[in-house]
């Protein structure tokens, strides 16, 4: 069901379109883990780490596309609030046909070069195949997963933020089952495993795709969603290309890490990959909270209510706080066995136990950048999140480089180098949103 984001409570409509967010990509993540527990466990150590190796540069085309769904579903959110549904309409038809075709494209190059592109992530050699075969598999499903998600974002631009989870949860369940099977009983190793993916991949697009047929009759569209409207299409580019790109640059920066991490071995690829699934848990929910912030904000920008934005601000970075704490305290105190989901290897639970001890300490840090983040993609100003997002990443490359090569340290004390690069954003960051508050508090008294 849609909603209108600029009407009543604030904290209370805030809370309820977070926790489907924070739900949604929970699942979205179980999603994704399910393939590196299921064949650390039952195929083995090379296998975890070809996933794991693989991941990064899947979950970058992943994040350029999703932030194309991203940046399109703003400015729906922009149209929404502002009651203009004829603009809203030709809003989504051509997103999803220049992002159709780009995934599309990009699905087709990126798996036709799946094996050179790891060798120069400096895969081990007796991985390198697997990785390989493992991302082409899951990048022919891209246009899938593209679609899915802009479904999904053009439902929570209006509002609904708890249809997308369903089908979701429909095809986590379903995509875990086909991973046993096809991994443990039909003996397909991580082949079984990418199949399994694309194929719920498809079906979360189609369920997402019948729903809106059958409930949203604004988009009811038919033939109109091959409509592509030039002007529209500029902006959402715009847009589009710039929450893409802030959305890649972290994880182009994680992939520039994970080379480094490939260089010590399969030992610590396979602790990396698991402790990077655990971290997107922790991390990811604080990212989502922010997306709520931003979709509450667009729409208060489209109905021009200055103050329900700056309170949806504060409420905001309050939950992103306190789910930081709650978070920091799981995490250290499961560490040990959460590794022991992923992986029997003594070695691998001990290195990434030992992560993990350390970074459950400072995720108060991405909860604040995120949350301000949150307030710019709100408000329109991408630029700002792309800039502070390419600083964070350059710190924490330089700074990890520094770790790893120059002061022989293992990958366990990578946290520091992330908390480098989270302090170095909020440097950026923190003075831009108080003038920027200053200036809104002084027109706003002016138009008063």
């Amino acid at each position: 069901m849609t909603q209108d984001l600029t009407k009543g409570p604030i904290l209370p409509a805030l809370f309820r379109f977070t926790v489907p967010l924070i739900a949604g990509n929970l699942l979205q993540l179980t999603y994704n883990a399910a393939d590196s527990m299921i064949v650390g466990r039952y195929v083995g150590r090379n296998a975890l780490a070809a996933v794991g190796t693989s991941n990064p540069l899947m979950t970058l085309v992943l994040l350029f596309t999703n932030g194309i769904c991203l940046g399109a579903g703003l400015l729906v959110s922009y149209h929404y609030g502002a009651g203009d549904h004829t603009a809203l309409q030709r809003q989504v038809s051509t997103g999803l046909c220049a992002g159709g075709v780009f995934s599309a494209v990009t699905g087709f190059l990126i798996g036709l070069l799946s094996f050179p592109l790891m060798k120069l992530l400096h895969t081990d050699p007796s991985i390198t195949s697997s990785a390989a075969g493992y991302l082409r598999i899951i990048m022919g499903g891209l246009v899938f997963s593209f679609m899915y998600n802009y479904f999904a974002s053009m439902l929570r631009a209006m509002g609904d933020s708890r249809s997308p989870l369903l089908f979701l949860a429909v095809s986590t369940v379903l995509n875990i089952a086909g991973d046993v099977l096809l991994v443990v009983h039909a003996g397909l190793g991580i082949t079984g495993a990418a199949v399994s993916t694309v194929i719920c991949e498809a079906l979360s697009a189609l369920l997402c795709w019948i729903y809106i047929y059958r409930n949203i009759p604004l988009l009811r569209l038919g033939k109109k969603w091959l409509t592509v409207d030039l002007r529209l299409l500029k902006k959402t580019l715009s847009f589009g290309i710039v929450s893409a790109l802030q959305q890649s640059s972290v994880q182009l920066g994680k992939l520039v890490i994970q080379g480094f991490v490939n260089t010590l071995g399969v030992t610590s690829a396979a602790a990396f990959n698991a402790v990077n699934r655990t971290d997107d848990f922790a991390i990811v929910p604080e990212q989502n909270i922010a997306h709520a912030m931003s979709s509450v904000m667009a729409q208060n920008a489209g109905a021009h209510h200055r103050e329900r934005i700056r309170r949806t601000f504060l409420y905001g970075i309050g939950l992103e706080l306190a789910f930081s704490a709650v978070i920091a305290i799981v995490l250290y105190t499961m560490a040990s066995g959460i590794m022991s989901l992923f992986t029997r290897d003594a070695e691998v639970i001990r290195e990434g136990t030992e992560y993990l001890h350390l970074i459950a300490f400072m995720y108060p840090a991405p909860a604040l950048t995120n949350g301000i983040q949150g307030y710019f993609r709100g408000t329109g100003d991408l630029k700002i999140t792309l800039f502070s997002s390419i600083i964070n990443m350059a710190v924490r490359c330089l700074s990890c480089y520094v770790l790893l090569f120059r002061m022989g340290f293992s990958f366990t004390v990578l946290p520091w180098s992330y908390l480098a690069g989270w302090i170095a954003m909020m440097v950026y960051e923190v003075p831009v949103l108080l003038t920027r508050q200053k200036k809104e508090r002084f027109e706003s008294g002016k138009s008063e």
